[in-house]
């Protein structure tokens, strides 16, 4: 009996252990089929746009926009119909170099405009306005509302995935694309430094949408 018994410990234990290194799933994945319809809110926690500029001929330098709020509208059947809002806290900017940082938010001198975004600047705004599916892929044409600026941008967007969270972290259906566009930063009227900072900013973003 002793010997039956330490058998049936042994074997418990052993599968407990496999049971816990049971590997884990992502809950999302690239399937399309798995996108349903209706408005999305953008994850602010996991939506972010990289800028990239040319910094003096030797190096590209970036920086990031977080804390994005906004609503994604989605038919799967009517994906030329979609529509999203977002909205950019230009004053959260994030570098790598704090002096950098303050730079872009110095108040603008007496009689003069600011350098770059000034002290408390307004979020921009992107609102779509056509957008165009190809596959899983799309150009979404929008206005961009910047530096108190509005001028048309194309982003070219590419689906990444979907699928619903497990429960224990909220269970929303979530879907997520990246997207890339260039603007001139001179059209906004953020022009110094150029040409020794490029007027040319490269956008890559990374959204997250939930319902």
């Amino acid at each position: 009996m002793r010997i039956a018994h330490a058998f049936l410990l042994s074997a418990l234990f052993t599968g407990a252990v496999v049971a816990q290194q049971a590997p884990m799933t992502a809950p999302g994945s690239k399937n399309v089929a798995a996108v349903t319809g209706g408005t999305y809110t953008a994850d602010a926690g996991h939506t972010l746009v990289e800028w990239t500029v040319d910094h003096l001929g030797f190096t590209p330098y970036f920086g990031l926009f977080g804390n994005i709020t906004g609503t994604l509208t989605l038919d799967p059947k009517n994906l030329g119909a979609s529509k999203v809002e977002v909205s950019i806290p230009v004053a959260e900017v994030t570098t790598a170099s704090a002096g950098l940082t303050k730079h872009l938010l110095k108040p603008a001198d007496a009689g003069k405009s600011a350098d770059f975004f000034g002290a408390s600047p307004a979020p921009a705004r992107f609102v779509s306005t056509r957008v165009t599916p190809s596959g899983q892929n799309a150009k979404i044409d929008g206005n961009l509302t910047l530096n108190g600026v509005t001028k048309p941008v194309t982003l070219d967007a590419q689906f990444y995935g979907a699928g619903k969270m497990p429960a224990q972290m909220g269970g929303k259906e979530t879907v997520g694309f990246t997207a890339n566009t260039t603007i001139r930063r001179s059209e906004f009227n953020i022009g110094y430094g150029i040409p020794m900072v490029s007027d040319e900013v490269k956008l890559k973003i990374t959204a997250a949408f939930e319902k």
